[in-house]
């Protein structure tokens, strides 16, 4: 590992193990400032592949195109979005030269991957950054040094490998209950249930519903726990501008919140709870402060949380609506006939994460005011920071779940991500398979996506495909959106499909918790392109649609509508594991080369590398309640390394267990 320090950057504490500056030029490309822009190029051979910057649209391969880090509440996941919710600034350029780049800039980065001249790569961006130069022998092997270097990924506790239920909508205690109930009356294993923003009084953080929780909430958390359940609030960036609001109040009196260019006065954007503040996360009282507001939620016995808004998003301010006032003033004073439609459109849509308004708060680190388009990919890295430094005084050796939706290099540390708002698409199954290895790369292992898709109305076989792949992530979370059509498992005939996917996470909850483990000690991915492990199969090095999962197993879920299967392509003779409806498990042995899978809705398949082995669990209504000293074995292979551990957060907690078949 290399690095080149350009101008004067600010501090991302992304790199934990860091070097002493290197003079002169990066070793590879051309790298160059004019006009105080960074700029980095190298020329493409026809056939390098260029791979990384964690959640982004389109493929494993990022050629092609032109993408932005540049973190944006982006709820349409288009193939021509250039954003999305996270900064993940890392990539890896694989063919005749194998090296990585880290460009450690916390604003807006450009990397034109092949797009504007197609043998070209284009890194640029203010010219106040760190770069990290890799050069190493393989894809997985530059990925591992850069794992190394930005420090060990988070680790959730073990419940959280269980199956979440959530849907922007529950708002009464028995809207929750419910789902508990009518999943319990399925046999339909949970172990989380989300609460969106209507758990909340008026949207305001670290606050309950009056209505439906004054006083009681104690008794609901109680009564969840006794069904070993976890309750997993949200909470937003945008602290409401209340007076009398606790929050709001203490924020002011010690200037915690970002203020605008005279460093005095809070700047104020609208968000969920209408005129809102932003905390500066930035600044370590304000940080600190912050997140030791969840001990409004952690006194409860409350283990679990999801941190939202904190790109961060903004609706509008009032410095924008004014303006937007002012242009139609002008619009109604002309006289002319010609509606400029476009005009005005494009006005009103850019109050929504307005660039001016980014350009108009600050933050105050150390000594230094910072502008924040400066610094925007790091606020929610810095929010969740926030939460998971706090918990240590508020949970001490007790892990909480945390995940977040923005975040940028260094966050994985603190906490997992999901993927976003997605859409009940099916183009949106293909985007799981293409983000999970970018993402693991960055470091964030413990992620995944809405099964079943978060906005638009999804269909009964779209949500069992989602759970065919959600089986195998870390984060298993069916969510939807108010207005949308519900999707819990019960919404639909013949639930007895969805118990049989459910089901089989549990059974896999040992070997996915261990192999995530694995990744995290080992500083490896959890899933891989088939690209990473088979680069001189010219067949493997262009599959898309397939994953590597661990050193075992290889998934080849089913992507497109009505499908009763699929076309796979096995670089190796592999097994193919069935887990058919009426719980019976088949093992077929097949050579490698193309084959055409049958997969209907309700079966899981995937295959076993040769040599390899999996345990398999008994079945479980919770994770708790998973026998890991009673596991099954699938695959030729004769043993299996498993990692487990104790649920604390001690150093010296790992446990391995070298388990050998019997014979």
């Amino acid at each position: 590992m290399k690095k080149f320090v350009y101008g004067n950057p600010v501090d991302t504490d992304a790199i934990v193990n860091d070097v002493e500056t290197t003079l002169g030029q990066v070793p590879v490309g051309t790298s160059a400032i004019d006009d105080h822009v960074f700029s980095f190029t190298y020329a493409l051979a026809p056939a390098d592949k260029v791979y990384g910057l964690g959640e982004q649209v389109r493929g494993i391969d990022k050629r092609g195109w032109e993408y932005e880090s540049w973190a944006t509440d982006e709820p349409h996941h288009h193939e021509d979005k250039r954003s999305l919710y996270s900064a993940h600034n890392f990539i890896v350029v694989d063919g005749e030269k194998t090296f990585g780049l880290f460009v450690d800039y916390p604003g807006r980065v450009k990397f034109d991957i092949g797009y504007t001249q197609s043998d070209v790569l284009r890194v640029e961006c203010e010219a106040d950054l760190k770069l990290y130069y890799f050069e190493g022998e393989s894809v997985l092997d530059i990925a591992r040094q850069f794992r190394h270097a930005i420090g060990k990924s988070y680790k959730a506790p073990k419940f959280a490998f269980g199956y979440g239920q959530s849907r922007w909508g529950y708002k009464t205690q028995d809207d929750f209950k419910d789902v508990v109930r009518q999943l319990d009356e399925l046999d339909i294993p949970i172990d989380m249930l989300y609460m969106d923003i209507d758990y909340m009084q008026d949207f305001k953080d670290f606050t309950l519903n009056e209505k439906e929780f004054d006083g009681r909430f104690d008794q609901f958390v109680q009564w969840m726990k006794e069904r070993d359940v976890h309750l997993v609030p949200i909470i937003d960036a945008g602290v409401k501008k209340q007076d009398g609001y606790f929050a709001y109040e203490e924020g002011k009196q010690n200037d915690y919140f970002c203020k605008l260019e005279d460093h005095k006065t809070d700047f104020i954007g609208a968000v969920w709870p209408g005129y809102s503040v932003f905390p500066d996360f930035l600044n370590d009282k304000a940080r600190h402060w912050f997140g030791m507001q969840y001990e409004a939620l952690t006194k409860y016995g409350i283990d679990a949380f999801w941190n939202d808004m904190n790109e961060p998003a903004l609706f509008y301010s009032q410095y924008g609506i004014d303006k937007l006032n002012g242009q139609l003033k002008e619009f109604l004073a002309n006289e002319k006939d010609e509606v400029p439609y476009f005009k005005l459109g494009a006005q009103v849509e850019s109050l929504k994460n307005s660039m001016d308004d980014y350009r108009r708060f600050y933050h105050h680190k150390g000594d230094q005011w910072l502008r924040h388009d400066k610094v925007h990919n790091l606020y929610g890295y810095f929010m969740t920071r926030s939460a998971s430094e706090a918990f240590k005084t508020l949970r001490p050796d007790q892990r909480t779940l945390m995940f977040s939706r923005s975040s940028y290099i260094g966050m994985h540390r603190y906490g997992g991500i999901w993927t976003g708002d997605n859409k009940s698409w099916w183009s949106h199954l293909g985007l799981i398979v293409h983000q999970l290895p970018a993402i693991n790369m960055a470091g964030f292992l413990y992620t995944g996506p809405d099964l079943g898709g978060f906005g638009a109305d999804t269909t009964r076989d779209l949500v069992l495909r989602f759970l065919q792949i959600g089986v195998f992530t870390p984060l298993m979370r069916n969510h939807s959106a108010l207005g949308t059509r519900e999707q819990e498992p019960y919404q639909f005939e013949r639930p007895e499909d969805f118990r049989h996917l459910i089901g089989l996470r549990y059974r896999l909850v040992p070997y996915l918790y261990s192999e995530y483990l694995k990744a995290i000690e080992n500083d490896t991915l959890m899933f891989k392109a088939l690209a990473f492990e088979y680069k001189d199969d010219p067949i493997a090095s262009q599959i898309e649609d397939q994953l590597l999962l661990g050193d075992e197993i290889m998934l080849a879920p089913v992507l497109t509508q009505n499908a009763t299967g699929r076309a796979v392509y096995l670089p190796q003779a592999m097994t193919k594991v069935v887990f058919h409806a009426d719980e019976t498990i088949e093992q077929t042995p097949m050579d490698a080369g193309w084959h055409f899978v049958d997969y209907p809705l309700n079966e899981l398949v995937f295959f076993i590398r040769p040599g390899k082995a999996v345990p398999l669990a008994k079945a479980a209504h919770r994770v708790t309640d998973i026998d890991w000293n009673a596991l099954e074995w699938l695959g030729d292979g004769r043993e299996y390394t498993l990692y487990d551990d104790d649920g604390t957060t001690k150093e010296d907690t790992l446990i391995i267990k070298n388990l050998e078949r019997q014979k």
